[in-house]
């Protein structure tokens, strides 16, 4: 095997290298937060609140304690729940579904458009129904879905439009920031996110002030007044700790994604490989490049010559959601949404850090390259 200058493996992703650069800041943070013992929501989380709906351009955020929650509160706060459906794409991380169905309404699932893999607008109108409250677009990757293409259908029908913007802090759609884009924005703060947290972590971004006081209160016991619980709420607030480090890491997030987009651009002009197919970025969004996606025909045995190579690539996501275990119950089959499964069985993510050196981007472009080749 090749030894690599700079680190013995290449991984998908690499936190350490992260948190290294801003350890004596986020220590400085938590020694804060330390000091005032605000750990449960508190000054902390408003802070980051504020920055953060300030950089998605939105007037309000609220934090929760993670993305899966912002899903499902936001689901409720536009009173979605029993008897009702919501549209998902079939091609997402299961917490997309998990929203919907955590209010008792049922995920309707559709299929990825063949290059983009993100949610196909043209398959949307037929699975409207009567009982259709919203559809959930993914901004999967870190690239936006074709959002007008969305809001036509949603209007024509009177739905909500939600953005799932966990993969996609900082992405913009023709110039806007993903988060403003629909009736509200649902981020994940998980580690390994672009923007992550210290622990885990979630929010959700919208303009309108009913569904900012309605979330505050669902994320803090159905009470705006403590002890007078309004309506059944949930125990989901954001941990102080984790909105200190998500302040400063909002400070770095603008660097650390053009550093992304400039090892995506290499990936995208230098590997030409006949075995590999990228994602087609189309011009009206701005990826943040949260996974760098790939498929090949066998991609156990590109997983295995990369691995040999001590390139260690990740698998996002192996089964689609309407072929998970925990959606028997809703009758879908293979063949239902082809590109979909196609993609579930025929995708890698590359190595994708801002971290990277210029010499790891080469050797993992060279290695794909030279795929089966050798």
């Amino acid at each position: 095997m090749e030894t690599i200058a700079i680190r013995e493996k290449i991984p998908c992703l690499d936190l350490k290298g992260q948190h290294e650069q801003i350890k004596h800041e986020m220590f400085e943070a938590f020694e804060k937060v330390y000091e005032n013992t605000a750990f449960s929501g508190g000054p902390f989380v408003e802070e980051f609140e504020h920055n953060f709906a300030a950089f998605c351009g939105t007037k309000y955020a609220v934090g929760v304690n993670n993305g899966t929650s912002a899903l499902h509160l936001a689901l409720l706060a536009l009173g979605i729940g029993t008897g009702d459906e919501v549209i998902v794409p079939a091609n997402t991380f299961i917490a997309t579904a998990w929203g919907v169905t955590y209010t008792g309404a049922t995920p309707v699932f559709v299929d990825c458009s063949p290059d983009t893999w993100e949610i196909d607008p043209s398959k949307v109108e037929e699975r409207i129904t009567s009982r259709t409250k919203a559809v959930i677009g993914v901004h999967l990757y870190g690239l936006p879905f074709d959002v007008d293409a969305l809001k036509v259908i949603c209007q024509k029908y009177g739905l909500y439009l939600l953005e799932d913007a966990a993969q996609a802090q900082g992405a913009r759609y023709k110039g806007v920031p993903v988060g403003s884009l629909g009736e509200m924005g649902c981020f994940s703060f998980y580690p390994g996110k672009n923007l992550g947290a210290c622990g885990e972590a979630g929010g959700i971004t919208t303009n309108k002030e009913v569904y900012y006081k309605h979330l505050q209160s669902l994320r803090n016991h159905g009470a705006s007044v403590r002890y007078y619980h309004d309506e059944v709420g949930y125990n989901m607030r954001m941990g102080g700790l984790e909105g200190a480090s998500l302040s400063v890491k909002l400070r770095y997030l603008p660097g650390w994604n053009a550093r992304r987009k400039e090892i995506a651009k290499r990936y995208q002009q230098e590997i030409n490989s006949p075995h590999i197919q990228l994602q087609y970025q189309p011009e009206w969004g701005e990826s943040v490049y949260h996974l760098f996606v790939v498929t090949t025909q066998d991609r156990d045995d590109l997983l295995k010559y990369l691995n040999e190579h001590n390139i260690f690539p990740g698998l996002h996501y192996p089964v689609p959601c309407h072929l998970q275990k925990a959606y028997t119950c809703l009758g879908y089959k293979e063949g239902d949404f082809p590109n979909a499964e196609y993609l579930a069985g025929h995708c890698l993510s590359l190595p994708m850090y801002a971290e990277m050196t210029n010499e790891e981007v080469s050797y993992v472009i060279e290695k794909v390259n030279a795929y089966g080749n050798a």
